[in-house]
Order: structure tokens, then C-alpha cells, then sequence
């Protein structure tokens, strides 16, 4: 198949891809169309349709899997499918591998290497803790090595929550190497279980959509409201750790501005919010700069708030492109 990211002007293509979005528009002159968002492994695209009720346009749904024929443009500087024919794939015709983003990182990997980490924490109220959930909870294993950090900017593909959390516990090992004020036990249990609430926030894909409580509730006060009641389950938990804990986890973000509900007033909430910022912007640089040339300058990023390009002396590997 000719992957998303792959497109360009003037391309004419007839392939399968996940239908993402669709919706009925209407354009100033009152004519029908329908403006869909096409994905695989690499990209959205937006996708039109003209002539909806055109013979050639047959019937389907978001998140089918769908065959269409059509032409590349650009519009507004991004790349733009008008589609001719349209249908729903058959089975056979796609493997699914192929239309969901998946982490660079080997999930079992990853997850080894963080289940790993628990036993570094010798506090026995907080092992049990994070045994209760990495170790003893398959549900949640499940759901939390499938999900994405986000649903765009940053780690936002299968394994993505895993592998953020993997480097954001990196990091806070380092600080307590490098800084024994901190208290290793509590930052590493609030490193590993920082963005557990995002299981609930974000749909699995292929929709990796916000769920209502993710828009009602947000991932930072359901992360603290999953911990608080597994703690009730572990006998003897103390108080003051929970309350400790609880907010490292309610002042990652760092600023109310930025969502936190409360600023950093403990060191080790302080540690924990510069790891995670550190690991989200430097991913959101690596994925914006993939691929590209060196010496090339990309435009405005808005959350990392300037022109970026890549250093000069990168080169774009194989697996870059």
C-alpha cells in the first residue's frame, strides 16, 4: 500500500485506509459533500467527497475500513484526497497492522522493564501499590500497555502511554541519583503511576478520542481518584503518603495554567513534573523533525512555541523514512 505520509500533489491513488471521521457538510452554496479524515500507521489525512450520491460512493461508517479512489491536492498547505469511489474494504484486502500508529519500542520490552522497576521500591506500602496495579491487575496491564499518551502532540500511538512513562521513571531515577534529597520510593511510584487516568481519558484506537469523563474529568484527577481507591484496599497505607503522593500526581503538569489542579510544593512533585515535561518535549521535537531535511526550518510549532528544524549535522536514517 502507499502509506499516508507518502502522498504528494498531482498523486492519483486507489487503496485502503481507515475512515478516522466522517461527517455530512454543506458548503456556502448550499451544496452537499462530506469531509472525512483517512488514517494509517503514519498519518491523517483529510479526505472530501464532492458528489456523495454519485454512483461511486457506496455505503460506510467511522472506523471501517475503506477502498478509495481518488486525487492528491493540497489545500492550506496540507495534503487533500478528493475522492472519486468509495467502498468497504473486504477482508483480505488490509492488515490491520498497517492503519494503527504503533511505538518505535518493543511493547513486551517496555513493560518488562517497568514491572521491573516496582521491585526498586522498597517502602512496602507503595510496592504493594504499584504490584496492585502493574503486576495483579490484567485489565488494567491491558489497557495501559495499548494506550497512547495523547491524542495528538506527543507518544500519541499504540504503546505510547507505556513508553512515556517508561522514560519519565528513567529520568526520575536519574534525579535521585543525582539529588538524594529526593525520596526515591515516593518519586518513583508517582512517576509510574503519573498518567494512569489516561486509560480513562483516551479511547483505544483506532479512535484514540477523548472519552466524556476525559473531557468532564481530565487523566490528572482520575489518576489520583484510581490510586486513592486502591489504596483503601492495602491495609495500613498511611495517610500522609497518600496525601504525598497524591500530590505529585495533581501537580505534574506543573502550572494551573496547564491543567495542574495544584503547583509543585513538594521536591519530589517538582522532579516529577520537570521529568515529564522534559520527556513530552523532546518527543514532540523528535516527531515533528522526523524525516525531515537538515538545515530546514519547519515553521511555528505551537506547543513547543517557535520556528524549529533539525541540527545541522542529522541525517535521516532508514528508519526515519
Amino acid at each position: 500500500m502507499k502509506y499516508l505520509n507518502e502522498l504528494a500533489e498531482g498523486d492519483r491513488i486507489s487503496d485502503v485506509y481507515l475512515c478516522k471521521k466522517a461527517a455530512n457538510l454543506t458548503t456556502k452554496t448550499g451544496k452537499e459533500y462530506m469531509s472525512l479524515t483517512l488514517m494509517d500507521k503514519t498519518a491523517n489525512t483529510d479526505a472530501k467527497i464532492w458528489e456523495p450520491n454519485s454512483d461511486g460512493i457506496g455505503e460506510f461508517d467511522e472506523l471501517d475500513y475503506i477502498y478509495v479512489s481518488g486525487d492528491v491536492t493540497v489545500f492550506n498547505g496540507a495534503i487533500q484526497v478528493n475522492i472519486r469511489r468509495l467502498r468497504r474494504a473486504e477482508d483480505g484486502e488490509y492488515n490491520p497492522a498497517d492503519y494503527l500508529p504503533m511505538s518505535p519500542f518493543d511493547n513486551d520490552s517496555m513493560y518488562n522493564q517497568l514491572k521491573n522497576v516496582v521491585d526498586t521500591v522498597k517502602n512496602k506500602h507503595l510496592n504493594s501499590l504499584l504490584k496492585s496495579f502493574f503486576v495483579d491487575d490484567k485489565e488494567f496491564i491491558e489497557s495501559f500497555r495499548k494506550c497512547s499518551a495523547a491524542k495528538t502532540v506527543h507518544h500519541g500511538f499504540v504503546g505510547g502511554l507505556m513508553q512515556h512513562t517508561l522514560a519519565v521513571t528513567r529520568l526520575c531515577k536519574f534525579y535521585t541519583k543525582a539529588y538524594p534529597v529526593l525520596d526515591h520510593d515516593l518519586l518513583i511510584s508517582a512517576a509510574m503511576l503519573h498518567d494512569i487516568g489516561k486509560i480513562k481519558e483516551l479511547s483505544q484506537f483506532p479512535e484514540n478520542d477523548y472519552t466524556d469523563d476525559g473531557q468532564l474529568l481530565g487523566h490528572i484527577y482520575m489518576g489520583a481518584e484510581m490510586i486513592a481507591a486502591r489504596v483503601a484496599k492495602i491495609e495500613g497505607f498511611p495517610a500522609k503518603l497518600l496525601s504525598e503522593l497524591q500530590h505529585c500526581i495533581l501537580a505534574h503538569h506543573g502550572e494551573l495554567e496547564f491543567g495542574s489542579p495544584k503547583t509543585p510544593e513538594l521536591i519530589e512533585a517538582f522532579a516529577l513534573h520537570m521529568a515529564d515535561n522534559t520527556d513530552a518535549k523532546l518527543e514532540t521535537f523528535s516527531e515533528a523533525v522526523k524525516g525531515r531535511e537538515s538545515d530546514k526550518w519547519l515553521g511555528i510549532n505551537r506547543p513547543l512555541g517557535g520556528n524549529i528544524r533539525r541540527t545541522s549535522n542529522w541525517t535521516v536514517s532508514e528508519e526515519e523514512t
